[in-house]
């Protein structure tokens, strides 16, 4: 899932070398993906009234679900 949220958010933002996604799991098996892009490119992947965020939770929850797991997704500041 990692490397399917790196595809993404590369190809949305205009510096895809920015692009830095981590992965960690909780307790409770939920496994956390943290994406970090260039300051100012933010907005790019958040998207208008978080519809692009919304979307790629979307996708995420989809993939999640077919491997049988929960994903929660974060954009860092």
């Amino acid at each position: 899932m990692k490397e399917f949220i790196e595809f993404i958010a590369k190809n949305i933002v205009d510096d895809p070398s920015s692009v830095q996604v981590e992965e960690s799991q909780k307790e409770d098996g939920t496994t956390i993906l943290r994406l970090k892009v260039a300051q100012g490119e933010t907005g790019k992947v958040i998207g208008k009234g978080g519809k692009t965020a919304q979307a790629i939770r979307l996708l995420l929850a989809a993939v999640g679900r077919k491997d049988g797991k929960k994903v929660n997704f974060e954009i860092l500041d």
